[in-house]
């Protein structure tokens, strides 16, 4: 293999410059969702307690349903308050979403490397180029898997930290006691992940065109095409 040629000429091309986003764009795909910190609150009052506020305290990978909400009081309400968890559990899809961020993010620094230092090699062999193809259609595919599956698990998230929680509390049902639904963390953040996925999809999709294009598959597309209006002489018997 020959040695290194540093030249960022390539970052100035779309196949470079792309390259250059969905780096980008991955960092912030993972820090939005992994980074991810909330609570549930409510406010309990039973007996000898007054609108006490307790919480429940979640955030990635949102195994909701390992999280309990704190006691009101160290007597537990007289005895009548009993271990209360959040519903649902949500790893499969954020893990999901965190890993493949995590995956490409690694694989545009390794790409990135052979674009700025070794562009005369992947021009040259013609292995670079499909493999570089083939993980841009399946990174763009698994995107849009990826931030579906991430979309519906967060409007699930929402719904299982949300104020429609409170029927399903059993300790909340006791004789003298109430509950009410105080505020959960804002998942704006949450929501920016999702657009960072979606924005993923389109720069990986757009970017199989131009992928393509260095590849033998299109080179041998253009010399089978006939050019317009130039045709073979014929001579005469």
């Amino acid at each position: 293999m020959a040695g290194l040629r540093v030249d960022f000429g390539l970052l100035l091309e779309p196949l470079g410059f792309i390259k250059v986003l969905e780096w980008i764009f991955s960092i912030f795909a993972f820090a939005t969702c992994g980074g991810f910190q909330g609570e549930t609150t409510l406010l309990v009052s039973c007996k000898g307690v007054v609108n006490k506020t307790v919480t429940a305290a979640f955030a990635y990978p949102f195994k909701l349903n390992t999280v309990v909400f704190s006691a009101p009081d160290p007597k537990r309400c007289g005895g009548t308050w009993t271990d209360v968890y959040l519903v649902g559990n949500f790893s499969s899809s954020a893990q999901f979403f965190v890993t493949l961020a995590v995956l490409v993010f690694l694989y545009c620094i390794a790409a990135l490397v052979v674009y700025i230092g070794y562009k005369h090699v992947y021009q040259q062999n013609s292995k670079f180029p499909l493999t570089d193809l083939v993980i841009t259609v399946i990174s763009a595919f698994l995107w849009l898997v990826s931030t579906f599956a991430w979309a519906k698990a967060l409007a699930d998230i929402k719904v299982s930290t949300g104020a429609s929680i409170i029927p399903g509390i059993e300790s909340c049902k006791a004789p003298g006691t109430t509950c009410r639904f105080a505020s959960v963390t804002s998942m704006g953040t949450l929501n920016v992940s999702v657009v960072f996925g979606l924005l993923n999809t389109v720069l990986w999709g757009g970017n199989v065109w131009f992928v393509y294009k260095d590849t033998n598959l299109h080179n041998q597309s253009n010399r089978i095409s006939p050019s317009p209006g130039i045709y073979p002489t014929q001579r005469g018997v």
